[in-house]
């Protein structure tokens, strides 16, 4: 398998801890397959973007369809498909947006999203959480928290960051909800002494993705909404992740009845078989392009095979009542994971919303420890990921975190069989850590005088 990836390069990744790699093969519905024939049960819908399952033969024949008539146009040029597939869109998403941006990547379209905001406000700076990602892009990556940013460090002008509202870690060491969400009031005493006249926006994940998996608190996002409001700054939903039914609703926004000025949506708008991202804004935004130039675009955007795809995933969505779903499946895996949590003691916190889910783990519940440090090239989450891989189980292993997200057609049988699979993980990982601490507790002799 080394010399498979002689000449490729293996993203977020420590290039020679990838050997073995797994070569995918083939697949259907929820598992697929790897060159020896083995069946994995995909837990992570390949990542995060897999919503409908492995082929769907709605999507995959409207993209027949499609590569019959034409398969690339000028994003200059207007087709029926791109143009039904706006009115789809603008349909779907919550409150007033009114314009799509067609792009190719979640990453893409988070980028066009920050240069809108500075564009439409004629401010600088965007505020993103510590414990947040939003992309691979110079800008996108260096003005999220995550990690991997400290790698383009001293990343982009005009990045601010701010302390989560994540509750299992209050930065503040304090309890939800007694708190009475005291993160959002930090948030807007940093916004006041930044000069909330340089803010152009605030970005944030309705649920927390890889940096974090965990939701916002109850009442966050609409307290975030009306601090937007109040010093001229503008929300942006990232639902790369959360949007397209992962999380029992359409977007992850729903929830709360909160409306964003731009919304940025990628991996489940085409279910991942081609590659596409859209930026939706609000008529504040798209009226402000009206007189102006619009300095932004991309070859591919709007492919006609993207659109296609893009155009069929929405009616198997609705048709085929995946969000539904999704948050009656949601729940099980969320009573399954609760369950794990009471057989393995290395589980510090289940969190989640729909079939978004995450595992935190520790070597003490008490002081709450992390397992593993949160950095990018540790070796224990490629060793996880590669156990789950020996199990039949492909899931998202990042520090101390485990990330689970089925396809949203996943049944009660296969959330049950995913969950036995991930306990012969967790019970194999216990184990590990009682050696190494063993190993840790060995008394060493001393070593001997030298000699006179």
């Amino acid at each position: 398998m080394a010399a498979d990836r002689q000449h490729i390069f293996i993203p977020w990744t420590v290039q020679e801890c990838e050997d073995p790699v797994l070569e995918f093969a083939g697949a259907e519905g929820v598992y697929f397959r790897d060159r020896q024939g083995r069946r994995y049960l995909d837990f992570l819908s390949q990542l995060f973007n897999c919503n409908l399952g492995h082929g769907n033969r709605r999507v995959t024949e409207a993209i027949k369809r499609q590569a019959e008539q034409a398969c690339c146009i000028s994003p200059q040029l207007l087709t029926a498909e791109r143009s039904l597939l706006s009115d789809e869109l603008t349909a779907l998403v919550p409150g007033d947006l009114d314009k799509c941006m067609f792009v190719n990547s979640g990453s893409e379209a988070n980028e066009l999203a920050f240069i809108m905001a500075r564009m439409v406000t004629g401010r600088p700076k965007i505020f993103a959480k510590y414990r947040s990602y939003h992309g691979t892009t110079f800008n996108t990556l260096g003005t999220a928290g995550d990690p991997r940013r400290m790698a383009v460090e001293p990343g982009p002008a005009g990045s601010v960051r701010f302390f989560d509202p994540y509750c299992y870690r209050c930065d503040f060491g304090l309890t939800y909800p007694d708190c009475g969400i005291h993160c959002l009031k930090a948030l807007e005493r940093q916004i006041e002494l930044e000069n909330p006249s340089t803010v152009a926006a605030v970005v944030v994940e309705p649920v927390t993705g890889a940096a974090g998996g965990f939701p916002l608190p109850e009442g966050y996002l609409a307290g975030l909404r009306d601090l937007c409001d109040r010093h001229g700054i503008l929300l942006i939903a990232d639902e790369v992740i959360t949007g397209f039914g992962r999380t029992g609703a359409w977007f992850g926004v729903n929830h709360d009845s909160v409306v964003p000025d731009i919304m940025v949506m990628a991996k489940g708008i085409t279910s991942g078989y081609v590659p596409m991202g859209a930026v939706v804004v609000s008529p504040r935004i798209s009226g402000h392009f009206e007189t102006r130039m619009l300095p932004i675009g991309s070859t591919y955007a709007a492919s006609p095979l993207a659109t296609a795809a893009a155009r069929a995933c929405l009616v198997a969505y609705q048709e085929e009542g995946c969000v539904e779903n999704a948050r009656r499946m949601g729940q099980l895996l969320m009573d399954e994971l609760q369950g794990l949590k009471q057989k393995h003691s290395i589980i510090g916190d289940v969190r989640g919303k729909g079939l978004l889910t995450c595992l935190e783990l520790v070597t003490d519940r008490a002081t709450r420890q992390p397992l593993a440090p949160p950095v990018v090239d540790a070796q224990l989450p490629i060793r996880i990921r590669r156990r789950a891989w020996a199990e039949g189980l492909h899931l998202l292993a990042r520090a101390n975190l485990l990330m689970i997200a089925p396809p949203l057609i996943v049944t009660p049988g296969q959330i049950r069989e995913g969950m036995e699979q991930l306990s012969r993980v967790l019970f194999w990982l216990e184990a590990e850590v009682r050696q190494q601490r063993e190993q840790q507790t060995v008394p060493v002799s001393p070593a001997p005088l030298p000699a006179s």
